[in-house]
């Protein structure tokens, strides 16, 4: 089955994409009519953008796109960053595929036109048998004509290179705290509004084309960020200047389940 709250929050991503900050978005009540959701579906949605910092709500006049986030990267964009797999038993089951149209949003991720077919799985991923993140993976569609979920429960990337002929060599990613909707959390098996951890990613191959997008939500009572910097010998006495200088020379990231 869908996630209702998932239909609901990609079409307001894409409200807040053809917005810039501090514009309006359509009222609670034109948004309920225009997806034919209830109020507590939607505002459940809204929520959680809201405390990811996307929306601001102001009392009495509504809701609007939120300031631009400042953004510190972990890794110099010259730079590789070393991603080890976090220990456990890795194991994935597919909830769901099947073939959509792009849409705006992620078609801008893929570059291909909004009426593009792409292949949306949504993906259930274990450690040691405990659920641990909800995947959301859309490829686009001509990239993997007959694409199994059997073809997905093992590596996707190995997948691609093995069977597709597809390399792939660079990712954009981005990384924010939020709350599961109940939905979610009873996939994941924790309570509602349990925090977790938000991965967005855009991989592209060895040309520079766009192959993946995918939306994650990893427990936060489960999984954590950690990562590692060169300390040179040049600091400044400032700890915070010091680790943004030290993650600009090339810092890896990686996650971490325990």
């Amino acid at each position: 089955m869908e996630l209702k709250r998932e239909r609901v929050r990609e079409h307001l991503l894409g409200v807040i994409d053809g917005r810039r900050p501090g514009d309006a978005i359509p009222s609670e009540r034109t948004l309920c009519a225009t997806l034919g959701v209830s109020r507590p579906t939607l505002r459940a949605a809204v929520d959680e953008l809201v405390a990811t910092g996307l929306l601001v709500r102001e009392h009495g006049r509504g809701m609007f796109v939120a300031p631009d986030k400042i953004t510190q990267e972990l890794v110099a964009e010259h730079r590789a960053a070393g991603a080890p797999r976090s220990r456990g038993d890795w194991t994935s089951t597919v909830l769901r595929l099947r073939t959509v149209r792009a849409g705006a949003r992620i078609g801008r991720r893929l570059a291909i036109s909004p009426a593009a077919e792409l292949v949306h799985v949504t993906r259930l991923r274990h450690v040691d048998g405990a659920p641990i993140a909800l995947e959301h993976l859309h490829v686009p569609a001509d990239l993997v004509p007959g694409l199994t979920a059997a073809d997905m429960e093992g590596g996707f990337y190995a997948h691609l290179r093995e069977r597709r002929g597809i390399r792939t060599a660079h990712a954009v990613q981005s990384i924010e705290p939020t709350v599961l909707s109940e939905e979610e959390a009873a996939l994941l098996e924790v309570p509602v509004l349990s925090p977790a951890l938000l991965f967005d990613r855009t991989t592209s191959d060895t040309n520079g084309r766009p192959v993946e997008y995918v939306r994650s939500l990893y427990r936060g009572d489960r999984y954590r960020i950690v990562s590692r910097l060169t300390l040179g010998e040049d600091t400044t006495g400032d700890p915070a200047a010091d680790a943004a200088a030290d993650a600009a020379r090339g810092g890896a990231w990686w996650g971490t389940v325990e």
